[in-house]
C-alpha cells in the first residue's frame, strides 16, 4: 500500500463546501418566498411520493434541522473525498437513491425530509470499508467516526424520537454498508512481501520453522545421508582375453 494515494485536492473542501451551501440555498428560497417544499419530500409507497427520492436530502424543515446536518456533511463528505476519492461521486449518488428508495418502502406515512439519510450513508460506508480494507489509516478513520458519530446508531431503532424518520436513517445505514462491499478498494490492498502473509501459508512446510520444536526452541536438523551407489567404472560384460607378448626388439641380426 502506497501512502500517495492519499492525495489533497481542493475538492476535498469545495464539495462539502458547495454541497452545504447549496442546501441553504433552498432554505433561504424556502424562507425568502414562502415556499412549502415539504411536499417534495418522500411519501411512502405513493407514486408522487417518488420524487422525494431525488429532493428530500435538500429539504429540511427548520433552520435547526438544517444546522444539524451541515456541520457533518461538511466533515463526512471531506473524509470521504479524500480517502475515497474515486469512489465518492458514485457513494454520494447511489446513496441518495437507494436510501430514498428504501425509505420509500418502509416509512410510514408521513413525508420524509432532510440529509440525515446521506449521512448515515457516509458514516455506514466510511465505517466498514475502513474495517474491510485493513490498512491502519482506515482503520483509524473508521474508529474515529464510530467515536464522534457512534450516537447515531440509536436513531435508526424506532420510537426513539417520533419526529425523526428512524426509517431514513435505517436506510441509510443499509446502502452505505451495501456500497462498501460493492466498491472494491484495491489500491489500498496490503502487498504481499513473505510466505507467511499468504492465507494459505503452513508453517510445517517452512524450512524457517522447521528449526524450532513446539516449545520454540532452536534445533538442528536432523542430517540425511544420501544413498550414493559406488559406480564400477572398470566392469565390463564383455570378455576380455590377455596375451603376454615378450620384450624382444625386432632388431635384424648381423
Amino acid at each position: 500500500m502506497d501512502d500517495n494515494q492519499f492525495k489533497y485536492s481542493n475538492s476535498v473542501i469545495a464539495i462539502p463546501l458547495f454541497f452545504v451551501w447549496f442546501l441553504w440555498f433552498i432554505y433561504w428560497l424556502q424562507i425568502k418566498f414562502d415556499f412549502d417544499f415539504d411536499e417534495n419530500g418522500i411519501f411512502p409507497r405513493t407514486f408522487s411520493g417518488l420524487q422525494g427520492i431525488i429532493f428530500s436530502p435538500f429539504i429540511h424543515a427548520d433552520i435547526q434541522h438544517l444546522y444539524n446536518n451541515s456541520i457533518p456533511l461538511l466533515i463526512l463528505l471531506a473524509a470521504l473525498r479524500f480517502f475515497y476519492a474515486k469512489q465518492s461521486f458514485a457513494v454520494i449518488g447511489y446513496g441518495i437513491l437507494f436510501s430514498g428508495l428504501i425509505t420509500w418502502i418502509i416509512g410510514r406515512d408521513s413525508y420524509h425530509i432532510g440529509a440525515s439519510g446521506l449521512i448515515y450513508v457516509l458514516v455506514s460506508f466510511i465505517f466498514f470499508k475502513g474495517i474491510q480494507t485493513k490498512y491502519y489509516r482506515l482503520v483509524a478513520l473508521s474508529l474515529t467516526v464510530i467515536v464522534v458519530y457512534g450516537g447515531l446508531i440509536w436513531y435508526v431503532f424506532p420510537k426513539v424520537e417520533d419526529k425523526i424518520s428512524w426509517e431514513g436513517h435505517l436506510a441509510g445505514f443499509i446502502t452505505g454498508f451495501a456500497l462498501s462491499l460493492f466498491y472494491k478498494t484495491p489500491e489500498y490492498k496490503k502487498i504481499i512481501k513473505y510466505d507467511w502473509e499468504h492465507p494459505d501459508y503452513d508453517p510445517m512446510q517452512d524450512k524457517f520453522m522447521q528449526r524450532f520444536d513446539e516449545n520454540g526452541n532452536f534445533v538442528n536438523l536432523p542430517v540425511i545421508e544420501p544413498d550414493e551407489e559406488i559406480q564400477s567404472y572398470f566392469s565390463s560384460n564383455l570378455p576380455v582375453n590377455y596375451e603376454i607378448v615378450l620384450n624382444q626388439k625386432n632388431e635384424s641380426k648381423p
